[in-house]
């Protein structure tokens, strides 16, 4: 059931773990009344520990084992701001995320989960996020007979030795630990440590390993012995923010929270998974009890924003563990009975697979019906008449709270700037202007003020111009005045913290209320020591593209709710790339002819040079760099709005090759620059190109007198 009230509280979750999960699915098919859900996460696609041993032995797929976050927050009508935190404080409520600005909160959960305790050298197993990129490089550089230690002879030691070893049957495998799985009835570890051996797997018990130098595992118990690769399953910490908090936590640092969920000192704040510690409750840090502790954080977050009484979260003592050896059998005990055999790993795949299939069949979401707010949430919401015209100004108060949030420092050439009527600039000479704006299309503010400053700037670069000031124009999304400041707040941080690398004005602007966010800016800016102009192509030059192409189609996925979070990634770090060095690197290898590659497309924008030069191109189709994920995307029918009227310029090229070239027709948003190089300069230029970071720069054909083709 979806509410049609305006946002007047935040709902902060950090983390993507198993618990927040669930609370993220339940909101899919009802929405809290009034209150704002954000989803702080480190992982973009939160990986299930219960499948990561499964993965590693090869029953699944990177892909199974992972829940995409990006369409459950989309269903679930939450923001999604991908980065890692850093600090709480949990007094001011606010909550800093590294790289943009502070987050604040009425109402903060957290399910983040663990770190290691772990030395520097060697594979710690969490989190998983960085533990599988790690395994892959581990998987390619250890030989046949190569020896490979797992430390921790708990549960998930004795798992992933299991799934390494029928992984790489090759490897001599090796667990080493105080305790052979602690918690677990005397028959069942028995029935482990006999297939272990069985395996070939050594078992070096009581033994208490303490560091790897690379080439041996050091321990309190006897001299170094050889070993090629550690991997740490062995105790976890809090991550160290939480400590630092001033929040009640245990001598691990793990939150201390009561029967609700709650912490014991902030009752604003709540805590489920690995970060816990259950007061008068502990229990063993395991997955099981954060995927049992979903249903009741879900219940109490719904009640606590309307002040409601809480459910009590009761984790049973005894429960069911389901323990793969690898080789598709697996081991289960409860109440100190121990099973094994096919039959048990065909259960755990079963239950696992059911669990990972309801973040992927998402539920539809209920017919938007009016809510009635909490009385505590009623005195915040706006009025319900709202005007048009000058009437729909975000209020003057309003905005000089922004501003003065904002780091706008004053300079020289600026004569009246920000709280005037027009901003009054030293220009020498011509100036140009530009101007250009974009509804929101993720759900990071500050990103995406960032993405929308490129993107404007780049008309300038693509003219090897200078930018000197910038105005803004800014529409913020109907919510209590506090919202609606913190939005502003955030976007326009986006937008300076840009312009201040750039060394470019914030001189003025204008905000608005309207139904979605949206950035525009107009720019303006002088001559460079080079002009680029469309007309400036000459026959010979090859052609030189700097940024990767696929963002129109990524963005179209990523608004339809579609499973592309490790694309929208790569998506946004090249848009929210400048296009300042390469310009300055273009100028200085004789480039007279350049665009930069926007909403038209590679084959508009180049369409447009040809004919200003009145030449023609041979593109070689295959060397164009792309955004890996886009050219599957468009091959499964997702296609920008813009597609279909950029897909006219294909016949202005003839077509000499069987690739599917639409993706050269593909809109992008803060694109790269597309150039014409001399032919002697372009081996030192795409060298400058890829040392100032533009890693994918690449020739991509070149300018002939001659028809256009593509080959």
């Amino acid at each position: 059931m979806q509410t049609v009230n305006p946002p007047v509280r935040d709902l902060v979750l950090v983390g993507g773990g198993h618990t927040h999960v669930q609370v993220l699915r339940s909101l899919c098919m009802q929405p809290i009344p009034g209150v704002r859900v954000t989803l702080v996460t480190r992982e973009i696609r939160s990986p299930y520990s219960g499948m990561l041993p499964g993965h590693v032995a090869g029953f699944y797929s990177r892909d199974d084992m992972h829940v995409d976050l990006l369409p459950l927050c989309r269903r679930a009508g939450a923001r999604l701001i991908h980065g890692e935190v850093t600090r709480l404080d949990p007094i001011a409520r606010r909550l800093t995320v590294a790289e943009r600005p502070e987050l604040n909160w009425d109402w903060l959960s957290i399910n983040c989960g663990a770190v290691p305790r772990a030395p520097e050298r060697g594979i710690a197993v969490k989190p998983i996020g960085r533990f599988l990129p790690a395994w892959d490089q581990a998987l390619a550089r250890l030989a046949p007979g190569s020896s490979l230690w797992v430390v921790g002879a708990g549960a998930g030691g004795v798992e992933l030795a299991f799934a390494v070893q029928a992984a790489r049957s090759d490897l001599k495998v090796t667990i080493a630990g105080r305790q052979w799985l602690p918690g677990f009835p005397a028959r069942a570890a028995r029935l482990l440590e006999r297939q272990a051996r069985a395996r070939g797997i050594t078992l070096l018990l009581d033994r208490e390993v303490t560091g790897f130098t690379g080439s041996q595992v050091l321990s309190a118990q006897g001299d170094p012995l050889p070993a090629d690769e550690v991997l740490w399953v062995t105790d976890v910490a809090a991550p160290p923010w939480l400590a630092q908090s001033g929040l009640a936590t245990d001598g691990g640092g793990f939150v201390v929270v009561d029967a609700h969920l709650r912490s014991v000192s902030h009752p604003a704040v709540f805590a489920a998974g690995d970060v816990a510690c259950l007061q008068g409750q502990e229990r063993p840090k395991s997955g099981v009890y954060a995927v049992r502790a979903g249903p009741i954080l879900t219940a109490n977050l719904r009640a606590a924003t309307a002040a409601q009484d809480l459910t009590t979260f009761r984790p049973q003592r005894h429960f069911l563990r389901l323990l793969g050896t690898g080789d598709g059998s697996a081991v289960a005990t409860k109440w100190g009975v121990a099973l094994s055999g096919r039959w048990v790993w065909r259960w755990k795949d079963r239950i696992d697979r059911t669990f990972m299939a309801r973040f992927r069949d998402l539920p539809e979401p209920m017919q938007p019906v009016p809510a009635v707010l909490p009385d505590g949430l009623q005195q915040d919401l706006p009025s319900p008449l709202r005007c048009g015209g000058c009437g729909a100004k975000l209020g003057a108060d309003l905005l000089q709270r922004v501003l003065s949030r904002l780091p706008i420092r004053a300079r020289s050439g600026v004569l009246l700037g920000i709280g005037d009527d027009a901003a009054e600039i030293v220009a020498d000479g011509s100036v140009l202007v530009s101007t250009d704006g974009l509804r929101s299309m993720i759900d990071d503010p500050y990103v995406f003020g960032r993405i929308v400053t490129h993107h404007n700037l780049n008309d300038l670069y693509a003219m090897g111009a200078i930018p000197t000031g910038a105005v803004a124009l800014a529409t913020i999304p109907l919510m209590a005045e506090r919202l609606m400041e913190d939005e502003l707040a955030a976007l326009l941080t986006g937008v300076v913290d840009v312009l201040e690398v750039h060394d470019v004005p914030l001189v003025g602007g204008h905000s608005a209320e309207g139904a979605e966010l949206f950035l525009g800016l107009t720019v303006t800016g002088r001559r460079g020591p080079v002009t680029f102009r469309k007309n400036g192509l000459c026959a010979g030059q090859r052609l030189i593209l700097t940024k990767p192409l696929g963002t129109g189609t990524i963005l179209a996925a990523a608004m339809r709710g579609l499973p592309v979070a490790e694309a929208l990634v790569s998506a946004v770090s090249a848009m929210d790339t400048s296009n300042a060095a390469a310009a300055t690197i273009l100028a200085a290898h004789g480039v007279t002819g350049a665009t930069d590659v926007t909403g038209f497309g590679l084959l508009g924008h180049l369409s447009e040079m040809l004919r200003a030069s009145h030449l023609g191109a041979r593109l070689r189709v295959a060397e164009v760099p792309v955004l890996a994920g886009a050219q599957r995307l468009l091959a499964d029918g997702v296609r920008s709005a813009l597609q279909d009227s950029n897909e006219l310029a294909l016949h202005d090229f003839a077509q000499v090759t069987d690739r599917d070239v639409r993706l050269l027709c593909d809109p992008q948003t803060s694109g790269g620059l597309l150039a014409g190089v001399p032919e002697t300069q372009v081996s030192s230029c795409l060298a400058a190109l890829h040392a100032a970071g533009y890693h994918t720069a690449a020739v991509i054909g070149e300018v002939t007198d001659g028809t256009s083709e593509l080959i």
